[in-house]
């Protein structure tokens, strides 16, 4: 039997653990994260033996898949996972869902018990492909070490292509120590797999004319836009169509933020300008976007104004889903808009037909939605936190966040630089996601700043990943906006259950400082401004190589406005100073 270290393993015989480790060197994988348990031991052994990646150990499955998502995020790659059976794998399904309602690219491996003993209810066995079905893109039980390459094969391709998501490979213990010769297919074909990426010419025309046309036009990007790493050509398009334009928050780091038609992030927590852009346009072209609810509020509310509405998405099935397309194409937003400003040519809108519409979004943004108040002996303002750590990294570094409020404040006053450098959970809303999803991020960009915000909430349900963080010398800049609550359930609870704090009140905190400490890292606690600044400064010059946790005391009962309340329309936005 050849050792998966071979110089060249192609039609050698090999194991099926081996097999596998070859075939991850074959798909240029370089680090995978996970967790080893008995019916991986076979495939860990592979690993041990091997020089063509590094694995990641972390403290647990959920954070194997969040540091995976976020590897994949900030890269572009697949990101790689690989945890045992039973529990481990269900420990994985929060970090798989996460992605899946994100379209994440993840190849997560397995392990199952063998294949004699699938059914019977054996030690650390669980049904990993109907548990998973719902919350994957595909998944496969590997039951022929022969089957095992292209299958290999087959899950990074349906993983990276098309909507990208999560895909499992179920591995039982058996095939992993059974043999076979290794064969690494160049292509494949999957007939019943094939995913439109050319929009429809005829419907390009349509939407470019009907754009044009507009007296009230307006785009909406989402995060397809930066899973298709359509970037450059947006902004060109943008700049061509000179249309207003949001972002949802997935789509933060698409839109150039100088962009002067900049209407910030809409929905939900969206500022004035944009959220009143959105019910109020006559022609919405949407590029990469999904019309959920945090974006449209109350559909009913939405739907009431007629517009033209043109959708963009790879997803034929997210198109017409919940807001009918007047102009649906289906294709990838890269190639859609190649095609859009190829058919465009020197053709540009009239600025006469929509001067009464910039005029309106002009006194929209005089509102000045995102406004606070900031008393310098006061307590401070976590608004004035994200500004000012944006400001000191100039919107360059990566930025993972756990969900809450501090995720939305990150949001709104982040000016992100570039696009994948946002990093945070948006149709699960996942806890927990924003430490694993720093180290991740670390892991793909060795050297460069990574910033995570979190609460004292958030931090707390994946916060031994500060053990993995030291074990490989990652260093994210951690921002613990402490308020004592749990704070978006608390500001729900305060509004609209008659301010009873129903369990959302945290009484018994670590002192996060001396945890840090625990772990070998440097903690900081800060409850002024000045002490803020120097905290900022010192994380990011004194301690440039390790791993910061700053723990800032925050006012605590801030409020994340605006906001759009829970079955309410767009146009029913609260903004400082007028309620809540």
């Amino acid at each position: 039997m050849q050792s998966s270290q071979a110089e060249n393993p192609f039609g050698s015989t090999l194991t099926g653990a081996q097999i596998l480790v070859e075939s991850l060197h074959c798909e240029g994988v370089r680090h995978i994260f996970g967790y080893p348990g008995g019916t991986v031991l076979p495939l860990y052994d592979a690993i041990h033996q091997q020089t063509h990646f590094d694995h990641i150990l972390v403290r647990h499955e959920q954070a194997a898949l969040h540091a995976a998502d976020a590897y994949a995020r900030s890269s572009g790659q697949v990101g790689v996972a690989v945890v045992t059976s039973g529990p481990g794998a269900t420990n994985a399904v929060t970090g798989i869902a996460t992605a899946y309602a994100d379209s994440i690219p993840l190849v997560v491996i397995t392990g199952q018990v063998s294949t004699g003993l699938i059914g019977t209810d054996a030690f650390q066995e669980c049904d990993t492909i109907g548990i998973t079905r719902p919350c994957v893109k595909h998944n496969f039980l590997v039951k022929h070490v022969e089957d095992l390459a292209v299958t290999v094969k087959k899950a990074f391709h349906i993983a990276r292509t098309g909507r990208p998501g999560p895909v499992i490979i179920d591995l039982p213990k058996d095939i992993q120590t059974s043999e076979c010769v290794f064969e690494y297919p160049d292509m494949i074909e999957m007939p019943n797999y094939r995913p439109t990426t050319r929009g429809h010419s005829g419907q390009i025309k349509r939407a470019l004319t009907a754009l044009l046309e507009a007296e009230r036009p307006l785009i909406y990007v989402g995060g397809g836009a930066v899973s298709s790493d359509a970037h450059d050509i947006l902004n060109e398009f943008l700049d061509a169509v000179g249309a207003p334009v949001v972002s949802t928050l997935l789509g933060l780091g698409a839109v150039r933020p100088d962009n002067p038609h900049y209407l910030g992030m809409v929905g939900m927590h969206g500022t004035y300008e944009a959220d009143m852009a959105m019910h109020y346009c006559d022609v919405l072209l949407a590029v990469g976007a999904r019309f959920d609810d945090r974006v449209i509020g109350h559909p009913a509310d939405f739907m009431k104004r007629e517009r033209t509405v043109i959708h963009i998405d790879i997803d034929p099935s997210s198109i017409s889903k919940i807001v009918h397309a007047d102009v649906p194409i289906v294709g990838d937003v890269r190639e859609v808009l190649t095609d859009a400003l190829r058919m465009l040519g020197e053709r540009r809108p009239d600025p006469a037909l929509t001067a009464g519409w910039q005029s309106e979004i002009a006194q929209w943004r005089a509102k000045q939605s995102l406004a606070y108040a900031v008393d310098a002996k006061g307590p401070i303002k976590p608004q004035a936190v994200i500004e000012r750590v944006g400001a000191y990294t100039k919107g360059e570094a990566w930025y993972a966040t756990d969900v809450g409020q501090h995720q939305i404040w990150a949001a709104q006053y982040l000016k992100i630089a570039k696009p994948r450098h946002w990093l945070s959970s948006g149709g699960l809303g996942t806890m927990g996601y924003g430490l694993p999803a720093a180290c991740g991020c670390a892991v793909a960009h060795p050297g460069e700043p990574v910033v995570c915000f979190t609460g004292d909430g958030s931090v707390q349900m994946n916060i031994q990943e500060l053990g993995t963080a030291k074990q490989y010398g990652l260093a994210p800049k951690i921002f613990l906006l402490n308020n004592g609550y749990l704070g978006m359930v608390a500001y729900w609870q305060r509004n609209y259950y008659g301010g009873r704090l129903s369990a959302s009140v945290m009484d018994v905190q670590p002192d996060f400082v001396k945890l840090a400490e625990c772990y070998g890292h440097v903690g900081i606690r800060v409850q002024t401004y000045e002490e803020l600044d120097k905290a900022i400064h010192d994380a990011f010059e004194t301690y440039r190589d390790e791993l910061v946790l700053i723990d800032v005391i925050i006012a605590p009962e801030e409020p994340v406005l605006p906001m759009v309340g829970p079955g309410l329309g767009l146009t029913d936005i609260v903004i400082p100073g007028e309620g809540y």
